[in-house]
């Protein structure tokens, strides 16, 4: 299988960024000798990540932890603003927990014993809007539980501010109306504070908390000896002299060998919010440093741990027995019908059905857009499709997925034959127009390519039996307002009634 980003680099070292996609608003927990994490997946379905490592340099994933995004009706359609904001992963007596706030909705919490579930239905803890960010606490030397949230100004008119509760054992209730624990509009120079991680460390109450805004932005660190305050800061991490912009938000983690390292973001444009490994320790007056002297480092010694074998989450697929990797999510929510005909299976590959939809012309209004992550700054990505319908309009591409997209696929014409084309629609555009001209595909197959270069400038290209022949102008790929570009497959064909026929995908393949 390709990998097209290791961070490993097989000499002790590794590099930067550990995770180079998506990962956005990462948070991490130890168990053992294991460590987990997961991050925000906002609308898609299924939801909340779940890596595993040994050694916090060589990453897989699991699997995820939320089937459906929740209330279900809410997210039938594509809703990359909302959903699930920056989770926060626990252990505690004996279960694994996940905290994240709901910008429309409230903070949310499930658990579970394992960490491949099964995971409980989500418990709506605290209801309203604007709480995002939500991070428990269990205070393992007197029993108690608190928990902490962060403000969207879009829906509640707050920012710059996190809100403390105490909280049952069981993370399901609050105990009291909760507090203000840090303002920084009293703090000079402080906009933006968000994505608060709570601890006790030292005698201390502590909140890792990002400050600046997403793209840069610093990491910075709170504590107090009580958990009401009044607290204390410093900022702990900044791009300095390097060319990380915005290093913040992410999570704390103690190895089995008693190392400090933190997880956090790098906000990289198209290509998402990627996840950068520091090394961590504690200074003479108590306080945590970051990276070097408070500065990301690119490369460094790995974290003390048994030899791992050198890995990344997948990308490639083979789809065996006609189902699909856990590297690939729904843009949404599909409904019970829609998700048993999208998700026909065969034994050759992938087969979707060409669901029948009014907004065929716009794929980001879809809910049955199977999407995963860019892989790299620089990847070459290619998949077999062959399209089975003679159902006039019926399409099915592959497509690079965000504010703007774009796609190349086979459609049925108005005689039912299948042609190669390619379309596109701009950030302001409401429908796809064509990038280039349709040209015959013999038997209804063809090898799809997309060469992503710096940039994420994307070139399309296609093999109809005649070998590869570049398509249209290079696309620059854009993000959503919170979401990197995406990957995407997808089969439809205009609104009517009865079957439309199916696409079939086979070898999706990466290449770095």
């Amino acid at each position: 299988m390709n990998r097209p980003w290791t961070a490993d680099l097989g000499n002790g070292t590794y590099r930067n960024p550990v995770l180079n996609a998506d990962w956005s608003d990462p948070d991490v927990v130890r168990v053992g000798a294991d460590h987990y994490l997961t991050a925000s997946s906002f609308g898609r379905a299924p939801g909340l990540p779940l890596l595993h490592s040994r050694d916090l340099v060589n990453w897989t994933l699991v699997g995820h932890a939320l089937d459906r995004v929740e209330p279900a009706a809410d997210f039938a359609r594509p809703r990359h603003d909302a959903g699930v904001w920056a989770p926060s992963l626990r252990h505690h007596a004996g279960r694994f927990w996940i905290f994240w706030g709901d910008p429309d909705h409230g903070v949310q919490q499930i658990n579970a014993e394992h960490i491949d579930g099964p995971w409980s239905a989500p418990h709506l803890l605290k209801p309203g809007r604007g709480y995002i960010d939500a991070c428990p606490l269990w205070d393992e030397e007197t029993g108690e539980a608190y928990l902490v949230h962060a403000w969207a100004k879009s829906r509640s008119g707050i920012k710059n501010r996190l809100t403390g509760h105490r909280m049952s054992a069981d993370g399901r209730a609050l105990l009291d109306e909760g507090r203000t624990l840090i303002d920084a509009d009293r703090i000079p120079g402080w906009f933006t504070l968000e994505g608060p991680k709570l601890h006790r460390h030292d005698g201390y109450f502590w909140i890792f908390a990002p400050a600046g805004g997403v793209a840069t932005g610093w990491q910075g660190a709170f504590r107090s000896r009580d958990f009401s305050g009044p607290y204390e800061e410093r900022v702990v991490l900044s791009q300095g002299r390097t060319d990380v912009n915005g290093p913040h938000q992410g999570g704390w983690v103690r190895t089995a060998a008693g190392e400090d390292w933190f997880l956090h973001f790098q906000a990289r444009g198209a290509y998402g919010r990627v996840v950068h490994l520091q090394p961590m320790h504690w200074d003479a007056e108590g306080w945590p440093v970051i990276g070097d002297a408070g500065e990301p480092v690119a490369t460094h010694r790995k974290p003390a741990a048994p030899e791992q074998p050198v890995a990344a989450p997948a990308v490639d697929d083979d789809f065996p027995g006609g189902a699909h990797g856990k590297q690939w999510q729904w843009t949404a929510n599909p409904c019970p019908d829609a998700w048993t005909e999208q998700h026909e299976h065969a034994a050759d590959g992938l087969r979707l059905s060409c669901l029948r939809t009014p907004d065929a012309h716009d794929l980001r209004l879809l809910p049955n857009v199977l999407v995963q992550r860019m892989p790299a700054e620089e990847f070459t990505v290619e998949v077999d499709l062959e399209l089975h319908s003679d159902e006039p309009g019926a399409k099915a591409g592959l497509a690079v997925l965000g504010d703007a997209f774009c796609w190349i696929g086979l459609e049925a014409g108005a005689d039912g034959t299948p042609r190669l084309v390619h379309r596109y629609a701009e950030g302001a555009a409401e429908s796809e127009r064509d990038a280039a001209g349709a040209r015959a595909s013999p038997g209804g197959r063809a090898r799809l390519r997309i060469e992503v270069t710096a940039g994420a400038r994307c070139r399309f290209s296609a093999d109809t039996g005649d070998g590869f022949r570049p398509s249209g102008q290079v696309f620059a790929a854009t993000p959503w307002r919170w979401v990197a570009a995406l990957l995407g497959l997808f089969a439809t064909a205009p609104a009517g009634t009865g079957p439309a026929g199916t696409a079939l995908f086979t070898t999706f393949r990466a290449t770095h």
